[in-house]
């Protein structure tokens, strides 16, 4: 019975042995093996046998990009502004061999490095500058990383100033300068807006003494129009008349020839129409002897008359 326990107990230690000798490395992943302290190999993804006692697995490195954010460090312009900057790393574990041996704690190392190399890049450039030239400093920052982690199995990817805090003095000047700049540009635009305005009043009223010269003309061609229309039909209806004069006279004188008027009857005619011509209008009329006469004999018939 004791056999069959120690048998038992025997039979599961070697069963854990064989298990925990069984690894399986997920994807993304690398071990580094080490047998008796030295290093071994890497293995890669899948399925892998270790020997008891013997091999051990030392450390088991993540081979995604990573992201590790470092607290804000403080650096000085070439003008002598301290200001804090925080930065962003991203790298990537390209050997994981030199991972592991490469360095005691990589992520200290590039969080010290980076410090350094910020305060260097920092250091050459004034406060405007460095307010204005991130991508530059991010650019020479992951140039300086890179060849200073590749001994080490990592590579930096990218590197970003995630804030870059100057002090409370310079911010309070930096915010009365934006204030005046804006108020400045506000002036430029209403000067502007008034001058714009001014000329557009301007043209607006050249546009309409354009507009009120030519309506005068026109209003002047058509008074001109209208009064030229109106001399045409007065001339035409004195025409008229005076073609109906005529034509009455010739009526009259056709009438005459028709009854066979004598003499007298003529004369008498003939002294209304001198008296028509003159209308009233004539100061001196020379009237014919044969007329005189006869206007001499109407008026004896008429002072004959009022006599009766």
């Amino acid at each position: 019975m004791v056999r069959i326990i120690v048998l038992i107990i025997v039979l599961v230690i070697v069963l854990l042995i064989v298990v925990s000798s069984i690894k399986i490395v997920p994807q993304a992943h690398a071990m580094v093996v080490e047998r008796l302290g030295a290093y071994l190999t890497t293995w890669p993804v899948g399925l892998h046998f270790k020997i008891p006692f013997l091999d051990r697995v030392a450390r088991n490195v993540n081979l995604k990009e990573q992201v590790v954010d470092f607290p804000p460090q403080p650096v000085i312009t070439k003008d002598n502004v301290t200001m804090q900057i925080d930065t962003v790393v991203y790298y990537q574990i390209t050997d994981p061999k030199l991972y592991c041996y490469g360095v005691e704690n990589p992520i200290m190392a590039i969080e010290n490095l980076t410090a350094t190399t910020l305060r260097n890049i920092i250091g050459d450039l004034e406060l405007d500058e460095t307010l204005t030239s991130r991508e530059t400093i991010n650019t020479q920052m992951r140039a300086a990383l890179d060849v200073a982690t590749d001994p080490w199995g990592i590579k930096v990817n990218r590197v970003e100033l995630k804030n870059i805090v100057p002090p409370a003095a310079i911010r309070d000047a930096m915010e009365k300068q934006m204030k005046a700049e804006r108020e400045r540009r506000e002036a430029i635009l209403i000067a502007e807006g008034e001058k714009k305005s001014t000329i557009l009043v301007a043209e607006g009223k050249k546009e309409s003494a354009i507009l009120d010269a030519e309506a005068e003309k026109q209003a002047a061609i058509l008074r001109a129009e209208a009064q030229k229309e109106a001399t045409i039909k007065e001339a035409e209806g004195q025409a008229e008349a005076i073609l109906k004069v005529q034509q009455a006279n010739a009526d009259g004188l056709r009438f005459l020839k028709e009854a066979a008027a004598d003499d007298a009857v003529i004369q008498l005619k003939s002294l209304e129409a001198f008296a028509k011509a003159a209308d009233g209008k004539a100061t001196k009329i020379i009237i014919p002897s044969e007329i005189q006469s006869l206007a001499g004999l109407v008026k004896s018939l008429t002072e004959v008359g009022a006599d009766e």
